[in-house]
């Protein structure tokens, strides 16, 4: 028998949160109706009411209406980008580029710099300016630069600043797994939004809009996992949308912009309170360069150096000196034009090869990735596949509320050798 105690809110949550500490209370167990508790401590209604309302903000908790209060699942990582560690298998799961095409990081000589102490400005000078001149057309209004150690963290640092946990924040079905692990860890609530081959649809983001979405992160080129990209026309319908709810929050990962041929076609609204636009330089220079470029309105950016300074957290200003030294060598600036070039190439060969085999992986898109919807399971298929001695991934840990069925390739590393034969086993898998 549980044992319930405490007269004032405060009292009562950590005598909660002791019962959950010791084990006492689960996950999905339900707590007593307010009106039960406040009688049997002899205290208002309200004090239990508030109580609870704690360890709702805390986490602990999760109210379901009618169903009442109950003990919430502690966030946890689900799956993520990656290698698989050893296997005998042709690893076209993990999501990365391909490193034949990412620069030398320990061969790019250092400009002297004095040494960078607590209290320095956050940002390179010079890259400042060089985001301001990259990022700075493609906004809608004066904005401010900062720099973060990657996309994803970004998108943890912006929701923290501008959410609460419990938030709602609309996303792409399917959605990256960076993503979808970063709001989830940060104790947002995804909201999938239905999507084709040119982007989020409108009617689905209105709903989710009414309903009282909070914020809104969408992909404009090269989508992970499915390559779709904005055409001018999804975009403007959706920056039509998003222009009658001018206080959500507008976050745009262009991640793969250094490398994408596709033009890009904002969604921000003029109208806009609050939004921001991030560039990341991982899928051109190497995910182990943890610098992404992001531009926000001035209240935004306020807010996210507040939340760098506790923890001392800008980018190491070596590691953003050897990103402005990449982004502006002429000589690796081609190698990253010729990288989007070949990661064309491969993603078109598989395509068409699976098209001359009757398989629709249409419509046409870029990125490091092939998005492949089948007629079953993607599980099963990706098991199948596996027994061919082919690793890709199955689509439905990328789901957010929709269920998909597809799988999804990395032809970024896809030796073109390999195009052939794999797309007869899919083929075979498929019963094509």
């Amino acid at each position: 028998m549980l044992e319930f105690e405490g007269s004032t809110a405060q009292e009562i949550a950590d005598n909660i949160r002791r019962l959950i500490a010791g084990g006492r209370l689960h996950p999905g167990d339900s707590l007593p109706p307010v009106r039960d508790l406040a009688a049997t401590l002899g205290v208002n209604r309200n004090t239990v009411a508030a109580a609870y309302q704690r360890l709702v903000k805390a986490g602990l908790a999760e109210t379901r209406g009618r169903h009442g209060t109950v003990i919430a699942t502690p966030p946890r990582a689900g799956e993520a980008e990656g290698r698989s560690g050893d296997t005998t298998l042709h690893d076209l799961a993990d999501g990365n580029p391909n490193s034949r095409w990412l620069p030398d990081l320990h061969a790019i000589p250092l400009k002297r710099r004095k040494p960078m102490v607590y209290g320095d400005p956050t940002m390179l000078p010079e890259l400042r300016r060089h985001a301001q001149t990259w990022l700075g057309p493609d906004v809608p209004a004066a904005c401010e630069v900062e720099a973060t150690s990657g996309a994803v963290d970004a998108i943890e640092r912006l929701s923290a600043a501008r959410l609460a946990p419990g938030d709602r924040v609309a996303v792409e079905d399917p959605c990256y797994l960076g993503t979808i692990n970063a709001l989830r860890l940060a104790g947002m609530r995804s909201v999938g939004i239905a999507m084709d081959g040119e982007g989020m649809l409108p009617d689905a983001l209105e709903g989710a809009l009414a309903s009282g979405v909070r914020a809104v992160l969408l992909t404009p080129r090269s989508q992970n996992p499915t390559g779709a990209s904005l055409t001018r026309r999804r975009a403007q319908a959706l920056q039509k949308t998003l222009a009658r709810y001018p206080d959500v929050f507008v976050m745009i990962d262009d991640h793969f912009a250094l490398l994408c041929e596709v033009p890009y076609y904002s969604v921000i609204p003029k109208g806009g309170s609050h939004w921001a636009l991030i560039r990341s330089v991982s899928k051109a220079l190497g995910p182990d360069l943890r610098v992404a470029m992001l531009a926000c309105d001035a209240d935004t950016a306020s807010r996210l150096r507040a939340r760098l300074a506790p923890g001392i957290g800008w980018v190491s200003h070596i590691l953003q000196s050897i990103a402005l030294h990449c982004l502006e060598n002429p000589r690796i600036r081609q190698q990253v034009s010729d990288a989007g070039a070949d990661y064309r190439k491969r993603h078109a060969a598989l395509r068409d090869a699976l098209e001359a085999r009757g398989i629709d992986a249409r419509p046409a898109c870029e990125g490091l990735n092939l998005w492949i919807p089948v007629d079953r399971d993607g599980k099963d298929v990706a098991f199948d596949l596996a027994k061919r001695g082919w690793l890709v991934r199955s689509s439905e840990v990328f789901d957010v509320q929709a269920t998909s069925q597809a799988i999804r390739i990395t032809t970024a590393v896809l030796d073109t050798d390999l195009v052939e034969r794999l797309a007869d086993d899919i083929a075979r898998v498929l019963g094509a």
